[in-house]
């Protein structure tokens, strides 16, 4: 289902025709959606897709649950208890490798910039990526920095042999990091980042991130992913899905403080201030790659991902190399003049 640019503009006009045609005067179908963690700022855009009406174009009864991970996701869409998802494409290449016939698609990718990392104390004497041989590290199982491990390990020259990974519910990463129960814990940079500020933490001060990008690891992360089923019987519900999402970043990009308010609708708890620096250096940090300007958020260059698929296969040991179109589809995109092509 990959593309060329020539069709691409061609499906994509006619799927942005479909997009723009209301269809609130159909019953709205219900769709289940797991998001990849908790309800945090860089989730602002879903929300604001909602509460604003995009969903209910697209003729979708959405229902929008919190999850546990961002490579726990996939399974959950894979397993048939969500329709869609926005979860980690790294453990969807490892599924669609090891089982095709179950694995979901992506149809719109968002974070286009590695964002995994081991997170240190600064005060430790862990410098480098080879220094955490002999450690105690851990995470939680469906990290998604934590399922690439081996794949990091491999492209960093790690040898894992004498290396303990510990596994503990989300909550605590942090905790146990600070305590010195591990000596670096697995996850996304800026969910790291500003879950330390908010127990407490100066991560500018107290942490050091030994980051997989910075070796080498140039991959994609969370898109939306969809069940085959959904793609192949409700096509038009799909292409209204992605364009309510992409409107509702757009809606972000023009006023992130109505994102945050939409997120502290779902959860009153959340510290504002914290929240919306974490959006911002979600934008900027996993969402900010040049090469939006040339192809759109939420389409990859296909070049790149087929490296980024050939790196986890190689560095997973997989039994097979999934296509590209077995792994993203173009055909639910918006046309390239409706997409973002900057975030500054």
């Amino acid at each position: 289902m990959m593309l060329t640019r020539r069709s691409l503009l061609a499906t994509s006009a006619a799927a942005g025709a479909l997009a723009a045609a209301p269809l609130r005067a159909q019953s709205a179908m219900p769709v289940k959606m797991i998001l990849n963690w908790r309800y945090q700022g860089p989730q602002g855009w879903f929300f604001l897709a909602e509460d604003r009406g995009y969903f209910a174009d697209a003729g979708v009864e959405m229902t929008m649950d919190q999850g546990s991970g961002s490579g726990a996701a996939v399974g959950s869409v894979a397993g048939g208890g969500y329709d869609m998802g926005f979860g980690d494409i790294n453990a969807l290449i490892q599924l669609a490798a090891d089982k095709p016939e179950e694995a979901p698609i992506a149809v719109y990718v968002m974070y286009n910039r590695p964002p995994f990392t081991v997170a240190v104390k600064a005060d430790s004497d862990i410098h480098t990526a080879k220094d955490l041989e002999g450690r105690k590290l851990g995470g939680a199982a469906n990290d998604g920095a934590l399922k690439l491990w081996p794949a990091f390990a491999d492209v960093a020259g790690i040898d894992t042999s004498g290396v303990e990974v510990l596994n503990f519910q989300p909550s605590l990463r942090e905790q146990m990091l600070r305590t010195g129960e591990v000596e670096g814990v697995f996850g996304f940079v800026n969910t790291i980042r500003f879950s330390a500020m908010l127990s407490g933490m100066d991560p500018d001060k107290e942490i050091r991130f030994i980051n997989y990008g910075d070796y080498g690891m140039d991959l994609y992360s969370n898109a939306l992913i969809v069940s085959k089923r959904l793609a192949e019987e409700h096509p038009e519900q799909v292409r209204g899905v992605v364009a309510a999402i992409d409107r509702g970043i757009r809606d972000t990009l023009a006023d992130p403080d109505a994102a945050i308010d939409a997120v502290a609708r779902r959860e009153a708890l959340i510290d504002k201030r914290v929240e919306k620096l974490r959006l911002m250096a979600t934008l900027s940090d996993e969402m900010g790659h040049p090469e939006i300007a040339e192809f759109g958020l939420g389409m990859p260059d296909p070049e790149r991902l087929k490296k980024a698929i050939d790196i986890v296969v190689k560095a997973n040991g997989l039994s097979r190399t999934p296509a590209l179109d077995e792994v993203f589809t173009d055909a639910f995109l918006p046309p390239m003049a409706d997409r973002i092509t900057s975030l500054g």
